[in-house]
């Protein structure tokens, strides 16, 4: 997927002269007067920004204009308070943009949003049941890899990942440490262009092979185990940026899939985590299913997937956990 800077004095832009939030001795919001520039890295993370935008619009903040930026400048700019928060920085494929970024010192992991996120390889069923590949290492065979041939240059074409995503430096490092350079080809491009394509030839019954990762629409649509099937990698080795990994922690569902899975943040600036206690504490309260993600993303793949309707889906997410939305912002406007 996904991913240095310098520090920022103020990082919060004001809608007056407030440069950081806090309950005034009237009784008033947290948040009256402040501006919060939120970012994310594709629209299908939207729907998450906008259940908080929700909640820090509630406690009297006010969202600013949303950037989406790729991985490494969303994190640059979370360094420098260009970007106050995003609620996609995924744990291990983000460290390298995190710490690049200026790390601890600039920013903060402010709590999980989406636990036990996956990432990795797959191919079409039918073609894993005809001949037995299980395993990405399979295709360092010519025979094999040439079954997903689809520009006839002898190399097996690799739906990978947007150049800037965290998820480029683990296919590129992957393709070296399996052996895999001389028989596969990391075809990149535009993600979601590139999987339109695949999409289009696995329903014609044609070979596939692709990257991909939870939660995101495309498992319903190539559902694994019916459509196709998670790759195994032979043992786990990620980039050094990733520091210690072990196969416990890339093994998902009894197999090692060589992507650690991952816990997703809510990642803010350390000075707007400062300035406002109560919109910190918010977002550290804010937990959202897997699955209701990738349902979300499945409406947007369905043709709902303008940003009016995206706030849409958040406000009726909202409308549905209304009693624990209220719950975490009661407890946020607490905060001192």
């Amino acid at each position: 997927m996904l991913l240095a800077a310098g520090m920022a004095g103020c990082q919060t832009s004001e809608t007056d002269t407030n440069t950081s939030g806090g309950t005034d001795a009237t009784g008033g919001l947290p948040g009256t007067g402040v501006s919060v520039t939120p970012g994310y890295i594709v629209l299908e993370e939207r729907f998450q920004t906008e259940i908080v935008n929700i909640g820090l619009e509630k406690m009297g903040y006010t969202i600013g204009d949303q950037k989406e930026l790729e991985a490494g400048p969303l994190h640059i700019e979370l360094g420098n308070g260009d970007v106050d928060f995003a609620t996609a920085h995924w744990e291990n494929i983000h460290r390298e943009f995190f710490e690049a970024s200026g790390g601890d010192e600039a920013m903060e992991r402010v709590g999980i949003i989406i636990e036990n996120a996956l990432q990795g390889y797959l191919i079409d069923k039918a073609t894993a049941d005809e001949y037995n590949i299980t395993n990405i290492e399979q295709l360092t065979d010519p025979t094999i890899a040439a079954l997903f041939d689809t520009d006839r240059d002898g190399k097996a074409n690799l739906t990978g990942c947007t150049t800037g995503w965290g998820c480029e430096l683990v296919i590129e490092h992957h393709l070296d440490a399996y052996g895999l350079r001389d028989t596969v080809q990391h075809d990149q491009g535009k993600y979601f262009a590139l999987i339109a394509d695949t999409i289009t030839r696995a329903k014609q019954d044609e070979p596939v092979l692709y990257y991909t990762w939870t939660p995101l629409w495309l498992g319903g649509v190539l559902v694994p185990d019916q459509d196709v099937v998670w790759l195994e990698v032979p043992f786990t080795d990620l980039p050094e940026a990733q520091g210690e990994v072990s196969e416990a922690d890339t093994t998902a569902n009894g197999k090692n899939l060589g992507f650690a899975v991952e816990q997703i943040y809510v990642i803010a600036n350390q000075n707007f985590v400062d300035n406002n206690p109560a919109a910190t504490k918010f977002m550290s309260l804010v937990q959202l299913p897997i699955n209701d993600i990738s349902a979300q993303n499945q409406l947007m793949q369905e043709g709902e997937d303008s940003v009016e309707d995206i706030r849409a889906h958040a406000e009726d997410w909202v409308a549905k956990n209304q009693v624990t939305f209220d719950d975490w912002v009661k407890q946020a406007i607490a905060v001192q």
